[in-house]
């Protein structure tokens, strides 16, 4: 909260700031979805603000400890990358060549919930291999 305290409100908003700030985060939570369906919006961003302000339990900028590695494009060298596949994954030729053929048409997950060394050492990989890798 100690945010809040350095922002300046304005006196026609004083006594509407004051009542948000007494209110308890799920008082808030129904006031935001009133809000929505009175005026048609969505405030998803707002209302993580607003939890944060209120003293929301979870922190603001946790770490991520897991990842996905997504396999975004094949590149040039779609042997290499299908080895990189197969020695990750475990697959047979076939389902690895698949999923790298998939990979040239939309983004395909290679391992999901990867430790971030592990998902750092297999995207190494890949893009030695010449493929375009994401973690997610």
């Amino acid at each position: 909260m100690a945010d809040a305290e350095k922002v300046e409100v304005p006196a026609k908003f004083a006594d509407l700031v004051k009542k948000i700030e007494e209110m308890s985060v799920l008082d808030l939570a129904e006031l935001v979805k009133i809000l929505e369906q009175k005026f048609g919006v969505s405030a998803a961003a707002p209302v993580m603000v607003a939890g944060a302000a209120a003293g929301a339990a979870a922190p603001a900028a946790e770490e991520k400890t897991s990842f996905t590695v997504v396999l975004a494009a094949p590149g040039d060298k779609k042997i290499e990358v299908i080895k990189v596949v197969r020695d990750i994954t475990q697959k047979g030729l076939k389902e690895s060549k698949d999923l790298v053929d998939a990979s040239a048409a939309a983004p395909q997950v290679v391992k999901e919930n990867a430790k971030k060394e592990e998902a750092e050492e297999m995207k190494k990989k890949f893009e030695a291999a010449g493929a375009k890798v994401e973690l997610k």
